[in-house]
């Protein structure tokens, strides 16, 4: 028995490792995996060309995907600006604006701070519409998918 209690570890051992050689083994017999990022070998300090997509034009506003999908632009904004300074979507979608323009008056949610304190104008971190809305354009998906609108969306 005490034979037994010493080689057990022994053998768990030499066990773990026969388990790893099998694991080496079938690992040598595929062929390398080739991966293919979607910036296709630019190097990270590079550009890509932009791709051959355009803006779409005028529409309706699109549906959403999700509950809290912030709306997509339904129009072109190539060559809007907006700078720490200035804000062109603000020429039409500032509340004192939207009357004459027609245009959705930006949420209420974008005049609050993070710590939910109310502001007069809009708050510094909503200021930069692009980072969450973006324009509507013709260009296909990157990668092959199978997402589904969200089933309260349908």
């Amino acid at each position: 028995m005490k034979t037994l209690k010493k080689i057990a570890p022994l053998m768990m051992a030499l066990a773990l490792f026969a388990i790893g050689l099998d694991q080496v083994r079938a690992a040598d017999d595929k062929a390398p995996v080739k991966l293919q990022s979607l910036r296709a070998g630019t190097p990270v300090n590079q550009d890509n060309p932009p791709a051959n997509h355009r803006q779409e034009r005028d529409h309706p506003v699109g549906e959403r995907d999700f509950v809290q999908m912030p709306p997509l632009v339904p129009h072109t904004i190539s060559g809007y600006q907006i700078t720490k300074n200035f804000n062109k979507c603000m020429d039409c979608h500032a509340w004192q604006k939207t009357k004459e323009s027609g245009a959705t008056k930006i949420s209420v949610t974008h005049f609050r701070t993070r710590e939910g304190v109310e502001l007069d104008q809009v708050s510094p971190r909503r200021y930069f519409c692009t980072q969450c809305h973006v324009p509507q354009s013709d260009a296909k998906p990157l990668v092959a998918n199978t997402y589904e609108r969200a089933k309260g969306m349908k």
